[in-house]
C-alpha cells in the first residue's frame, strides 16, 4: 500500500487519513454553488478550510452535480487560474487539488501553482489529460463515472457493478502507469452514475478497492445518497455525512473529500481511536 503522497513542494504521510476541503467557485454546485465567487469569499473559505485542519483544498470551477451543463472550456480555465493564483498568493503553503477533467484547465492550474488533479472521468472525457499529468508529474485521483454529469444518472445499468468498476479502474491504471503517473488515488465515484442502492452496495464493499494497493478517496459529502435516504435537504445532511465518513474510515478510506472539514477531522480522530493498536 502506498504510504505517502508526493506533491511538488512536499510529502504527506498516509499513516493518518487525510481530509480534503471542498472549494466550489461555481454558480450551481448542488450544495454551495454561488457562495464563493468573489475574491473575499474565496479567501474566507480557504482560511476556514485550513483553520479547521484540512490537509488539502479541492478547487472546482465547473459543477459536476447530476444534470449539470458544461461551461465553456475558456471560462473554466480562467476561473481556475485566477482562483489558484489568489490562493497561492495568500496561502503559499496550501496544497491545492484541481477538480477538472479537461487537460487545458489542468495545465493552466498546474502552471499557476496547483499540486494535484482530481479527475471525475478517470481520463475518459479528455484523452489528453492522462499524458499531461504524466508530463507534469503531479498526483492524480482516478474516479469512476459512466458518463458526463448531464446524462450520468441515465447510465446506471450494470450487470455486476463492483466487477465493472474494478475493471474500469484497472484499465485506466494501466494507461496512467504507461504515462509514468505516480501517487495515484482511487475513488469509486459515489453519486456518479449510481442509484441509491448501488451507492450503498459499493460502500458495503469498500474494502474491495484496496486490491490496487493505492489510497482510497471517498467523497460522499452531503450527496443525494444521504439526503434522499433520510428525506432531508443537502443543508441537513451533515449528520448522515459524518456517519458515512466514519464508516469509510473504518473500512479503508485514506482521504475524505468534504464540505465540513471540522466534522470530518473529528470523525477521523474518533475512528483512529477505534483502530486496532498494539498496547
Amino acid at each position: 500500500m502506498l504510504q505517502q503522497l508526493n506533491f511538488p513542494t512536499r510529502t504527506l504521510s498516509l499513516e493518518k487519513p487525510l481530509v480534503m476541503g471542498i472549494l466550489n467557485i461555481t454558480k450551481d454546485s448542488f450544495y454551495d454553488g454561488g457562495r464563493y465567487l468573489s475574491e473575499e469569499g474565496i479567501l474566507s473559505r480557504v482560511e476556514q478550510i485550513l483553520a479547521e485542519d484540512a490537509d488539502l483544498i479541492d478547487v472546482g470551477a465547473m459543477s459536476t452535480r447530476s444534470n449539470a451543463i458544461e461551461i465553456p472550456e475558456a471560462e473554466e480555465r480562467d476561473t481556475i487560474r485566477c482562483g489558484v493564483q489568489l490562493i497561492r498568493e495568500h496561502f503559499p503553503q496550501a496544497l491545492i487539488s484541481i477538480d477538472t477533467w479537461r487537460a487545458s484547465v489542468a495545465a493552466e492550474a498546474i502552471a499557476a501553482g496547483a499540486d494535484m488533479i482530481n479527475d471525475i472521468s478517470g481520463g475518459t472525457f479528455d484523452p489528453d489529460l492522462i499524458p499531461l499529468v504524466g508530463e507534469k508529474q503531479v498526483p492524480y485521483c482516478l474516479m469512476h463515472t459512466p458518463a458526463k454529469p448531464d446524462i450520468m444518472q441515465q447510465c446506471t445499468h450494470y450487470e455486476d457493478i463492483l466487477h465493472e468498476i474494478l475493471h474500469f479502474l484497472e484499465q485506466q491504471l494501466e494507461k496512467l502507469q504507461a504515462e509514468k503517473v505516480h501517487d495515484i488515488m482511487i475513488d469509486p465515484g459515489f453519486g456518479f452514475g449510481k442509484t441509491l442502492g448501488q451507492n450503498y452496495f459499493l460502500m458495503q464493499h469498500l474494502e474491495a478497492f484496496q486490491v490496487f494497493g493505492l489510497p482510497l478517496l471517498v467523497g460522499v459529502s452531503r450527496k443525494s445518497m444521504i439526503y434522499k435516504l433520510l428525506d432531508v435537504s443537502p443543508q441537513d445532511a451533515l449528520n448522515g455525512t459524518t456517519v458515512l465518513n466514519s464508516y469509510a474510515l473504518l473500512h479503508g478510506a485514506k482521504i475524505l473529500r468534504v464540505h465540513d472539514v471540522k466534522a470530518a477531522v473529528e470523525a477521523r480522530t474518533i475512528c483512529e481511536a477505534l483502530m486496532p493498536k498494539t498496547l
